[in-house]
């Protein structure tokens, strides 16, 4: 079935087959898996599967097509793949069969430890191609007749170039994340990767989202494929509840502060836009007095593994992360994930989220923005069925209130049994001083390490009534101030010069919206834009120049150049992943 001709009538049967048979509590026994990949998944206490894994499982002539799967992250994708795989597989062969591309070396990684295990009573050889790892040995593992390939389609790609990998008796090629992988610009490799491929049997397409990317690429190299989608609204995850905090615009960090110190989460993935962003942020908060890492693209493969292990341990709860270097991670029991800003997008939104609410866990997804912010989350989810709630940043006296609470709750549930020595203890101190005085003084004992957060009600109520100011309620009356400002001449403050031009992707457009963005200003702030192959020039008002003198002109710059435009964006992050 091809994607363009899906039936919606088909899909509403097909999730009452799926509920149905997931109600009925289906067990791995059930299907005609071979003995060892059974001794595998008890070694592993896995005894249901879960729906996707269910549907994949129950297709009698699933080794004879192409196939397409939508699913949400964290439903077990690479077991759904792998068994079917794995059960028909003639491992004896020596020769490469089976090839997993993967759109980051982590999940790439992830995978091929799944399908160590999984394979581990059929004693199948797999080698991981992945960038941060020294090619020899991948040349090694490939030479000792591998079955399984896994890797990311640049380094996959360098292996076939170099000779070291030959694709001649590749039967089964599976597009994992299909949609992060164009999403980080891989679609020159991957279609490179596929035309080297002539013999391929089958081609399996799994991908959360089906932007026009995908779909692009399934009609040229699919044919008529098996359309299996357990989401209809991915927004909508049982699992996963979702919150907005309205923070003030130039206390980000102090808002992150308050809403961790309310939440309390036990483990927190937190996305910021881009690096510079996620060392601020993270230096913030071990200042504050958190434990958290940073996570970004320009870290050494040896720091990336030691911020990840501290994570995935819990010896630091809160780990800070860009989306290029957070993608396709698969950490246990990530109880929330905390979105600094927008999003980007609806599907940017969809993938952060499904961080957490894994494997049938509850999670917490929340987004921390601004009042401006908040008007385009709302835009962006107009037409889904996301349900989210709305709430200001917790004040300072909140906090304080909130851990009270905690506390009284902590003391009246102590089970202790009665002990002679302490009650003798307690009426003595009680005979010396008023009880009241006494256990007051105790509380405050208690309180004097306890972060209070910030006070941030007095900013928040400015921002927004400043942008009330801003966008008035009445259609005609924005036209109205619209107008106004139009016949206003642009009083000038000066002239900047920034070191990025056209050869850095740059338009002058996108560089108007993202000064923009940077500086806090609206469009009327700023003047002319010269824009030259290596530099521009940008004309200022008295407000943006103090904006961007405060904001510091060197910081500004690095921001810009530590975000590029979006193909400029996609390309950098191809190389960095490539060359990784």
């Amino acid at each position: 079935m091809s994607i363009d001709c899906f039936d919606r009538g088909l899909f509403r049967t097909h999730m009452k087959e799926v509920t149905r048979l997931t109600e009925e509590n289906i067990t791995f026994t059930q299907f005609s898996l071979r003995p060892e990949l059974l001794c595998a998944l008890a070694k592993k206490n896995y005894d249901c599967p879960s729906p996707v894994q269910i549907q994949i499982l129950k297709e009698e002539r699933i080794m004879d097509e192409d196939l397409i799967v939508q699913a949400k992250t964290g439903s077990g994708k690479t077991l759904a793949f792998g068994l079917p795989l794995l059960n028909t597989l003639d491992h004896h062969q020596d020769r490469h069969l089976i090839l997993i591309l993967s759109p980051t070396r982590e999940l790439a990684i992830q995978t091929a430890r799944e399908l160590q295990w999984l394979g581990r009573e059929m004693q199948v050889k797999i080698a991981t191609l992945v960038g941060g790892m020294d090619i020899e040995n991948q040349r090694r593992e490939l030479l000792a007749g591998a079955t399984i390939v896994v890797g990311t389609p640049g380094r996959v790609l360098d292996h076939i170039r170099r000779g070291n990998f030959h694709t001649d008796g590749i039967e089964t090629v599976v597009l994992d994340e299909g949609d992060h992988m164009l999403d980080l610009g891989f679609r020159e490799e991957l279609e490179a990767i596929l035309e080297a491929h002539k013999h391929v049997r089958r081609i399996w397409l799994f991908s959360a989202t089906m932007p026009p990317e995908v779909r692009d690429l399934s009609r040229r190299y699919l044919t008529h494929p098996k359309w299996i989608s357990l989401d209809r609204d991915l927004t909508a995850h049982e699992d996963i509840k979702h919150r907005v905090y309205l923070i003030p615009a130039q206390h980000r960090f102090e808002g992150l502060v308050n809403v961790l110190l309310w939440e309390t989460p036990e483990k927190a993935l937190i996305f910021c836009s881009t690096r510079l962003e996620t060392i601020e942020c993270a230096t913030f908060l071990v200042q504050a007095g958190f434990q958290a890492n940073a996570l970004h693209g320009e870290m050494t493969q040896r720091e990336r593994n030691a911020s990840l292990n501290a994570f995935r341990s819990g010896t630091t709860p809160y780990l800070v992360a860009t989306d290029v270097a957070a993608r396709g991670l698969d950490i246990d029991m990530v109880s929330h994930v905390i979105q600094l800003g927008l999003p980007g997008d609806v599907n940017n939104y969809i993938h952060r989220s499904g961080r957490t609410g894994r494997a049938g866990h509850s999670g917490m997804s929340l987004a921390l923005l601004t009042h401006r912010e908040a008007a385009q989350f709302r835009g962006m989810f107009t037409h889904s069925s996301l349900k989210v709630e709305w709430k200001p940043v917790p004040n300072e006296n909140d906090i304080v209130d909130k851990n009270h609470q905690r506390f009284e709750q902590k003391l009246f549930d102590l089970n202790f049994t009665p002990d002679r020595h302490f009650n003798e203890w307690a009426q003595s101190l009680l005979s010396k001083s008023d009880p009241i005085d006494l256990v007051s003084k105790l509380l405050q004992w208690h309180d004097i390490d306890n972060t209070k957060g910030f006070s941030l009600k007095a900013p928040l109520e400015d921002d927004l009534k400043a942008e009330t100011i801003r966008r008035p309620h009445s259609l005609l009356e924005r036209k109205r101030i619209q107008g106004k400002k139009n016949t206003q001449p642009f009083a000038s403050a000066g002239t900047i010069r920034l070191t990025t031009g056209t050869n850095n992707g740059w338009e002058v457009g996108r560089l108007l919206g993202t000064l923009c963005r940077i500086l806090g200003i609206n469009r009327q702030e700023i003047g002319n834009i010269r824009l030259r192959d290596d530099y521009a020039l940008v004309e200022l008002s008295q407000f943006a120049m103090q904006r961007f003198q405060e904001k510091k002109p060197k910081l500004v710059e690095e921001r810009l150049l530590d975000r590029p435009p979006t193909s400029r964006r996609h390309s950098r992050e191809r190389n960095f992943i490539s060359s990784n």
